[in-house]
């Protein structure tokens, strides 16, 4: 049974965020909470800047959602799965408000952010055997739900993001992402995005911790350590697209934007705006074109009061795709001018970024 939610309690660790509460016509409605005022932060700088007041996002991308409750909610593989979920219980997922759907979600979700009331699918499950699991997201992919164990890729996958079936499990008492081929991808994608990751590395680019993991079937399953959650603890996070109110499905973001979000939020920007370059670079160097607004985020940092740039991830190599996602400057397919010229736009020391150029050329 789905109950429709008309209103949730944001919390994050425990504690009381603000609320979020359907207004007529679909529109929502969001306000902190007065202590949170007091003693929290800034969930979205731009949207929701640390205010006493009801904020209402009037854009219709989001269904009335502001972008950091939409990084909430399932993404790609993950939202399929949700919508497979509510259809087999007999619920048209294009009639669940967001607020429900959030509701869904509950604590699962990625990043910090929690919703209650919460009414779950499934429970957590220990124990994963990888190889059975990928057989039956297989299923799924082939045959649609028939002769598959829904339920169960569903409490493992159900909230994650990107286009690639995925399960959330532990490893070592760790927290980790293990990602599974699509029915496009070649059998060894684990190992190729293991060896773009291990190359964003040697490169001097802060990585999550990774691994490939093995299998009897294909060359291994590639495993990344989430970053948003420390022990027990959830770390807030929102992504690029979500903190601009745009779409990634929307090749709209140029990296001067990257850029202009590091330099307003984070705590140590001109060291942020140097990693931030060596990012660019790696990507554009090493043809890894799917970088779009989600694959950037910020996380909160408790410690140091502020915003910081999360780990790279979701590395890939695309030299076959048109071009980049995001542009340099305006340019789909840049090439070292354009990269050194956005650099001076941020008045970046010019010999200290060739150098970075360098480093990541000899890398590859």
């Amino acid at each position: 049974m789905i109950n429709s939610v008309k209103k949730v309690i944001v919390k994050y660790n425990g504690t009381i965020v603000g609320y979020l509460a359907e207004l007529s016509e679909g529109r929502i409605a969001f306000q902190y909470d007065d202590e949170w005022i007091k003693k929290g932060f800034s969930i979205s700088p731009f949207s929701l800047p640390l205010k006493s007041e009801v904020f209402v996002n009037e854009k219709p991308l989001f269904s009335g959602l502001f972008g950091v409750f939409r990084d909430s909610l399932p993404d790609g593989w993950g939202e399929l799965l949700m919508n497979r979920m509510l259809a087999k219980k007999g619920v048209n997922p294009d009639r669940v408000s967001p607020i429900t759907k959030l509701s869904l979600v509950g604590d699962s979700g990625l990043g910090g952010l929690t919703y209650e009331p919460s009414q779950p699918f499934t429970n957590e499950e220990n124990g994963v055997d990888l190889d059975e699991l990928v057989l039956e997201v297989q299923k799924i992919l082939m045959d649609g739900d028939e002769n598959s164990d829904l339920d169960r890729v569903y409490r493992l996958g159900g909230s994650s993001g990107g286009a690639r079936p995925k399960a959330h499990i532990k490893i070592d008492n760790e927290e980790w992402i293990v990602k599974f081929p699509c029915r496009i991808d070649p059998p060894d994608v684990g190992e190729r995005e293991y060896s773009a990751n291990r190359l964003a590395e040697n490169c001097g680019i802060n990585v999550s911790k990774y691994k490939l993991l093995p299998s009897k079937i294909c060359s291994g399953y590639f495993g990344t350590k989430r970053f948003d959650r420390i022990g027990s603890k959830r770390v807030h996070m929102v992504s690029l697209s979500a903190l601009l109110e745009t779409t990634h499905r929307l090749p709209n973001l140029d990296y001067m934007h990257y850029f202009q979000v590091i330099q307003a939020i984070c705590v140590n920007p001109k060291e942020s705006l140097y990693e931030g370059f060596r990012r660019m670079c790696f990507n554009v160097l090493c043809f890894s074109k799917d970088d779009h607004g989600k694959n950037f985020a910020f996380l909160y940092d408790e410690d140091k009061g502020g915003y910081v740039l999360s780990p790279h991830y979701d590395i890939t190599f695309t030299p076959d795709k048109y071009e980049h996602e995001m542009t340099v400057l305006g340019v789909g397919n840049p090439t070292e001018k354009e990269l050194l010229a956005l650099a001076k736009k941020f008045k970046l020391s010019l010999k200290e970024c060739a150098r970075i150029i360098t480093e990541i050329k000899e890398a590859k």
